[in-house]
């Protein structure tokens, strides 16, 4: 199994790059876990204090069971992957079963902050994209998408989003093997993803 890590600030079009890396593989052979999916389950709080929670901070991922799912992908079992509601701040009680493939795709903001989950990447992918732009596409997905005002996304932002890309994303770009700027001259890059790939499944 391939284990192909993609991270990146929020906003950066990680989705699009994923999408257009997958896009020519086979279904059958490429799987998607979203770091989304992996938030700490927060039932033992109320619906006020979830919504407190600094969820861009790597302490807001449960990185031990994203781990043991991807150990037990590895070993060829299913998992039960997380559903998680941003609208509740919570975990819902569905899973989704997930199937081991050839490839394994990881994607989310904190992936590579977490040295134990970033070592299990063969290879580790960075997109980046101008502070401007992902604030753009931030406000547009968390207010057509997530029930979200303008206000609270503003000032999570400047709050939280900002200071956290700056002291944990930003710096997890050293790590990246390679690097994928998030313009419309980013088909070489995913051409050279997509050859690595189709090299190890041959």
């Amino acid at each position: 199994m391939l284990i192909i890590g993609i991270a990146g600030g929020t906003g950066c079009g990680k989705t699009t790059v994923v999408n257009q890396i997958i896009n020519e593989l086979p279904n059958e052979e490429v799987g998607v876990i979203s770091q989304d999916s992996y938030y700490n389950d927060l039932s033992d709080l109320s619906y006020e204090e979830r919504s407190q929670i600094n969820f861009d901070h790597p302490r807001a991922i449960d990185f031990e069971l994203l781990g043991k799912h991807l150990q037990e992908l590895k070993k060829g079992n299913p998992i039960q992957q997380p559903v998680y509601s941003f609208v509740e701040h919570n975990r819902t009680k569905e899973t989704i079963l997930t199937h081991p493939r050839k490839v394994m795709i990881v994607e989310g903001i904190l992936i590579m902050t977490n040295p134990q989950i970033r070592d299990m990447f063969d290879i580790k992918i960075f997109v980046h994209a101008d502070s401007d732009e992902r604030l753009l596409r931030r406000l547009k997905r968390d207010i057509n998408e997530r029930g979200r005002d303008l206000e609270e996304v503003l000032g999570r932002y400047k709050d939280t989003l900002k200071p956290m890309h700056n002291q944990f994303i930003e710096p997890t770009k050293e790590f990246a093997d390679i690097i994928i700027p998030n313009n419309k001259y980013n088909t070489v890059a995913v051409d050279i993803v997509r050859s690595i790939i189709n090299l190890k499944l041959a």
